[in-house]
């Protein structure tokens, strides 16, 4: 078992429930999926770039990522209906909390000046979400190899029905918030 889940389970459970007073533990809130997009705007002019992104996107997740098309076409942004404009992937079960461990232990402590991730990118709703500028934080991606240096969004999905319930629990997780 995952290093973080068997710390879920055996630690943060009875923590939280002891804090928010749950009455049974399938209350306290756990991590549901992490999704991991990468915006591929610069794709309308090469069509290289997407599977570029792809790549990387395959090798930081271990899993293969799902091509974004545009809904709708948009003349300022050179972008017509179908056309693919990014990549995105849905990590849950096991793979999720191996990539959480593999983020918090060694991807973001490379991120320069880093002092940690902001406390006020919840969405309401008890899901949290973290821009990183560049994916060469990611011990597996080659520098060598790199097209064009992008970056992601990673959206943090909780069962937790509060921001303060979510906070509890990423950060018992590790997650190293900002004081």
């Amino acid at each position: 078992m995952n290093r973080l889940k068997e710390k879920y389970l055996n630690e943060i459970v009875p923590s939280l429930k002891e804090k928010h007073n749950y009455k049974s533990i399938m209350e306290v809130p756990k991590l549901e999926k992490i999704v991991i997009n990468m915006g591929v705007g610069d794709a309308t002019s090469n069509s290289k770039l997407i599977e570029a992104a792809v790549k990387d996107l395959e090798v930081i997740a271990g899993q293969h990522p799902v091509v974004t098309k545009a809904r709708k076409s948009i003349a300022g942004f050179k972008v017509r209906e179908g056309q693919s404009i990014g990549c995105k992937v849905t990590l849950r079960g096991e793979n999720m909390y191996n990539f959480l461990d593999k983020l918090i232990s060694i991807a973001l402590p490379r991120v320069r000046d880093f002092r940690g991730v902001s406390p006020k990118a919840f969405d309401g709703r008890g899901n949290y979400t973290m821009g990183i500028k560049e994916q060469l934080i990611f011990s597996e991606i080659n520098y060598d190899n790199v097209v064009k240096v992008r970056g992601m969004d990673i959206v943090l999905v909780t069962t937790a029905k509060t921001n303060e319930e979510a906070f509890d629990l990423l950060k018992e997780l590790g997650i190293p918030f900002r004081k």
